[in-house]
């Protein structure tokens, strides 16, 4: 007979059970359709978490609330497996507990900031989003905005969460030939290059947003519209995956692998920012901008590139069952051969014991223990005799009493 809950039980499985039925499709919250793409999405999202988010809405927990839940949506549609596995199954499907949020640096305090930067470098991934206060400035268009020539680079300073925002005009022909902007810091620090997209009521919302990476001696980042499909990875995945397990490290490496959303500029003038992501300090920078015509060569290096790692990673796909059936046996036959090994031990000790126990002759101690008990007892004998004469040889000799000393003067005659 199953046991009874109590009343609080009862409320609490009630209460989730209500949750999981009003919770609204992800493309609802968003306002997208199922076949929307990637780029739609992200637009869609930027826009409510700017009106939602927390440092615009203090005190009022309903926009918090509408606000994760365009969190939890975007995050569930912006990964593709996920995106599938929901379109197929619909919640049940995706694990809501593996969804990650992004934080917000400008709104943290400083306790919580130090605990973030620690884990930071303890090589906990944290996802961070640019400051909100930043995205209202851009949407009202009351930014300052530096022209950047084609061909040119700028070395600046940015604070920690703001943002120096740059302006780029390409022609028809440049826009044809492509289009690539770069981002480097010489002193590792973290920075996001942005791009936004220009409103009509002249305000710049959000597109395109790539987070700097490690590249040997440098922290870099790029944007680059050649006119096809150009990827970017994201070690985020892989981090994750590498706390967990090396061998799922390596084969889920390329799963971040991913197309950027745009492929390619129309002529005019375009907006780019570099945002300061460090924690604490304030980051250096370098940003430049190329046309492409005058590197046709790296272009299609670039894209052959790629073009082999996709096919790489649908080979690692196929050989990660592979390896996994093979470790499977390996790991079987290493504990069989140590198991075969004890148990071959054990009866070979047991055939010697057997083997010993046929006789009625008691056991006599070996000729070298023998001579080995009469060489120390030898020794010992002859420690003591010269330890005997040393005692004697060192004790004070005592006088008779006949023994008397008298003194003779040699000057007085007898």
């Amino acid at each position: 007979m199953p046991g009874r809950r109590s009343k609080s039980e009862k409320k609490d499985t009630a209460d989730a059970d209500g949750e999981k039925q009003l919770r609204r499709d992800p493309y609802e919250v968003l306002g997208v359709s199922r076949n929307s793409t990637d780029q739609e999405i992200k637009s869609a999202y930027r826009k409510l978490a700017l009106k939602f988010h927390p440092d615009k809405n203090a005190n009022d927990p309903k926009a918090a609330d509408l606000f994760k839940e365009a969190t939890f949506s975007y995050n569930l549609l912006s990964d593709p497996d996920k995106r599938r596995q929901y379109d197929s199954s619909g919640f049940e499907a995706v694990e809501s507990d593996s969804q990650e949020l992004e934080l917000d640096l400008s709104s943290l305090g400083a306790v919580n900031t130090m605990f973030a930067a620690l884990f930071s470098k303890l090589g906990v991934p944290i996802k961070t989003t640019v400051s909100a206060t930043i995205l209202e400035e851009a949407l009202n268009g009351s930014v300052t905005i530096r022209p950047l020539p084609l061909g040119q680079f700028v070395s600046k300073r940015v604070e920690k969460q703001c943002a120096h925002f740059y302006s780029v005009t390409i022609t028809e022909e440049e826009a044809r030939a492509g289009f690539v902007c770069r981002v480097q810091s010489s002193d590792k620090s973290k920075f996001k290059l942005l791009y936004f997209d220009q409103e009509e009521n002249g305000g710049l919302s959000l597109a395109l947003q790539e987070d700097s990476t490690k590249n040997g001696k440098v922290t870099s980042a790029g944007m680059y519209f050649l006119g096809f499909p150009v990827y970017r990875l994201d070690q985020t995945m892989n981090t994750i995956a590498a706390s967990k397990d090396p061998d799922t490290s390596f084969f889920k490496k390329l799963d971040g692998f991913q197309p950027c959303e745009l492929t390619e500029l129309k002529a005019g003038t375009h907006i780019f920012a570099v945002y300061g992501d460090n924690f604490f300090k304030s980051a250096n920078y370098t940003i430049e901008v190329l046309c492409a015509a005058p590197f046709s060569e790296e272009k299609e290096n670039l894209r052959n590139v790629e073009t082999q790692i996709l096919s790489k990673r649908a080979e690692i796909s196929k050989f990660e069952s592979e390896y996994r059936e093979v470790l499977a046996q390996f790991t079987e036959m290493t504990s069989r051969y140590a198991h075969e090994m004890q148990t071959i031990d054990e009866l070979l000790k047991q055939r010697n014991e057997i083997h010993a126990s046929y006789t009625v002759v008691p056991l006599k101690r070996s000729n070298s223990s023998k001579s080995r008990s009469k060489t120390s007892l030898k020794e010992s004998k002859e420690d003591g005799e010269t330890r005997e004469k040393r005692n004697t040889r060192e004790r004070p000799r005592k006088k008779k009493w006949y023994n008397l000393h008298l003194r003779v003067d040699k000057r007085k005659a007898c």
